[in-house]
């Protein structure tokens, strides 16, 4: 009779058990982790404290700063072959990124490689190390001078050689660490619609229009598609290469909204989803109002996305910059509106914003989500 109880017991407890799997979400929990305006990796204990802050409040995913200000946050053989420099300086001696993989894995939370510039090469530098080695690299607008928008200075990501480099950083890392995944952003593949005059991609263009020059409205939208196709070919070529060395990786993108993204950088990122060109994506939906992020989300969800691609996308929500945040009024706003469209997670730009919503997050992220799986995306 005793070890027919312990046996109903122990059934009971697997029973109670299964229910209790079968009830967690499956969704993602992110946040943005990077190196400016935060001191995070500058240190190990740093780390240790910032991994331990995200799993007590729910977060399943961060989502690290890897490539920026022309430097890495982990020793590059490849950086330092072009500009001499192997990591970012404040971190000489040191390697963040593997100190924050081994941080979060411990804590069952993923980590996704951010390269945050992307095709960008600096800000503010007048093209800074990698144009001082490369200045046949340079993007150029309709005059010939360099694009230059909203401060950051652009690399020709059209060239071919400009490309092999930009993978070639995503496939040091993917190769090296034991990373989840890879992310582009509102730079990768991104290029300003400024750009594409230069010799390269002009003759690449009158090759295919009769020897006609592309039109000097860098908004006419033939153009405009035209280069944003370019930039697809390249996105299609991110994913093979990274899937082909392993197809558990996942491709991540944070562009822009849509269209605007196509229309000022060149990201029809609708058509990477479309042709499963990413397993997730996170169009940064950063508004000021609920009822322009309702609005904006709105369009993703009615008129861009079918059922089964929203599926992919969980919007960016802008909880710090500089020395806004949002209230907790607007912020819990934001996520129910997310909830109601059905998007079960979402991606915080960025962690310095954690502490002051703790108990937004320990409210809405209570149910512990688990980190999907990868078929689940696809």
């Amino acid at each position: 009779m005793i070890r027919l109880r312990a046996l109903i017991i122990l059934i009971a407890v697997g029973v109670c058990a299964s229910i209790a799997f079968a009830g967690q979400p499956r969704a993602v929990r992110g946040v943005w982790l990077t190196n400016v305006d935060s001191r995070v990796l500058n240190s190990r204990a740093g780390i240790e404290q910032a991994v331990d802050l995200c799993d007590s409040l729910g977060f399943n995913t961060i989502f690290v700063v890897t490539w920026n200000k022309s430097m890495t946050t982990y020793p590059s053989a490849i950086m330092e072959r072009l500009t001499g420099v192997a990591i970012d300086t404040q971190f000489t001696g040191r390697d963040p990124l593997r100190e924050l993989i081994s941080a979060a894995h411990r804590k069952q939370i993923q980590v996704i490689a951010w390269f945050e510039f992307g095709f960008s090469a600096s800000y503010q530098q007048q093209g800074g190390p990698i144009l001082r080695a490369r200045p046949a690299w340079a993007s150029r607008d309709i005059h010939g001078d360099l694009v230059t928008k909203n401060g950051f200075e652009w690399m020709n990501g059209f060239l071919p050689d400009v490309q092999d480099f930009m993978l070639s950083l995503i496939m040091e890392v993917v190769t090296h660490y034991d990373v989840d995944g890879i992310q582009g952003d509102d730079r990768l593949p991104a290029m300003p619609s400024e750009s594409g005059y230069d010799a390269y991609t002009v003759s690449l263009y009158r090759a295919e229009h009769c020897g006609a020059n592309p039109p000097t409205d860098a908004k006419d939208p033939d153009w405009v598609q035209w280069r944003a196709d370019l930039l697809n070919a390249f996105m299609k070529r991110i994913h093979d290469t990274v899937k082909a060395f392993n197809p558990r990786l996942i491709i991540s993108m944070s562009p822009s909204v849509y269209p605007w993204s196509k229309e000022e950088y060149l990201q029809d990122w609708p058509t990477w989803v479309k042709r499963g060109w990413v397993d997730m994506v996170h169009p940064q939906v950063y508004r000021y109002s609920l009822t322009e992020y309702a609005a904006t989300l709105r369009e993703m969800v009615d008129g861009q996305l079918t059922k089964e691609e929203l599926a992919k996308c969980l919007p960016g929500v802008l909880l710090k910059l500089g020395s806004y945040t949002p209230s907790r009024e607007f912020l819990t706003g934001m996520l129910q509106e997310n909830r109601s469209h059905g998007i079960q997670g979402e991606v915080m730009f960025f962690y310095e914003g954690l502490r002051a919503h703790a108990d937004v997050f320990r409210e809405w992220y209570h149910d512990r989500a688990e980190f999907p799986a990868i078929e689940e995306r696809q």
